[in-house]
């Protein structure tokens, strides 16, 4: 006669025999995910601007570990060794993120105190772009002279700075006698000499290929031909390096009867030009 598969003082168990348990399934996530978390915690901690990121992943790691290693302990889990691992990647984690953040913060200190010096350095740069222009000042004013800007007409003698420290000095006219072979002479025409000095008071060297001189004469204003011949006509070239000067004569000829003679002298197209208003 079969047994009842029904307990004395309860219902039966169903699909085994009497007093079968079953068995509790491991409880491995927390070891697996400190494992994971450690892993991408060590990754992201070495990034310079997501350290903080990576030391709280690392934490997490270390957390979810150290729970994992407790059930491992009491055989409520299996992966020890993952929860292990994950302890281990958690803690080292946490000291590459803080060791990360110091060295960032170091590095943002020492990029302010190049920005720092790089502000300085300019502001020095700048006042002693300003001497020479407070120097020309002084001078003018020791001399009882005011210093002529950029665009005024001028009289022989007199000299234009420039922004960029250049300065323009055209001379009092004098006759000037033109060879045989001379271009621009016309008979019955007066020919007469001036002279262009630029000085570079600036730190930058000036390229003078560009400078024109042109000239007009007499109340009219008609133009007064350059003359060119083997002393005068040849124009500036080249560089003037800072602190230096050019010095070039330019002869032009004028109507007979004219009794002033109006040069302009343009240093570039950087430049306006200056005019000069000279009495013949």
């Amino acid at each position: 006669m079969s047994q009842p598969t029904q307990s004395q003082f309860g219902a039966p168990y169903p699909g085994g025999p009497e007093g079968f348990v079953p068995q509790a399934q491991p409880r491995n996530g927390l070891g697996t995910a400190g494992l994971v978390l450690g892993i991408i915690g060590l990754v992201v901690a070495v990034i310079p601007l997501l350290f903080w990121l990576g030391g709280f992943l690392g934490l997490l790691a270390l957390i979810f570990g150290l729970v994992g290693l407790g059930r491992a302990k009491r055989a409520q889990a299996t992966n020890k060794g993952i929860a292990l691992a994950g302890t281990i990647l958690g803690g080292v984690a946490i000291a590459a993120g803080i060791a990360m953040g110091v060295v960032t913060v170091l590095a943002v200190d020492k990029a302010v105190d190049e920005i720092n010096k790089s502000v300085e350095s300019v502001a020095t740069e700048d006042a002693k772009n300003q001497e020479p222009a407070d120097a020309a000042t002084d001078a003018a004013a020791d001399t009882g002279e005011e210093p002529i800007a950029e665009g005024e007409i001028l009289a022989g003698g007199d000299a234009v700075i420039y922004d960029d420290k250049l300065t323009v000095t055209v001379s009092e006219p004098k006759a000037y006698t033109p060879s045989e072979f001379a271009i621009g002479h016309t008979k019955g025409n007066k020919a007469y000499q001036v002279t262009v000095v630029i000085e570079n008071a600036g730190k930058e060297k000036f390229d003078s290929t560009l400078v024109t001189a042109d000239a007009r004469a007499g109340e009219d204003g008609v133009e007064a031909e350059q003359i060119f011949d083997d002393k005068v006509g040849s124009g500036f070239d080249g560089n003037i390096a800072p602190g230096k000067k050019v010095t070039v004569t330019y002869a032009f000829d004028a109507p007979a009867a004219a009794k002033t003679l109006t040069v302009e002298v343009s240093p570039g197209i950087m430049h306006d030009a200056t005019q000069w208003e000279l009495k013949l």
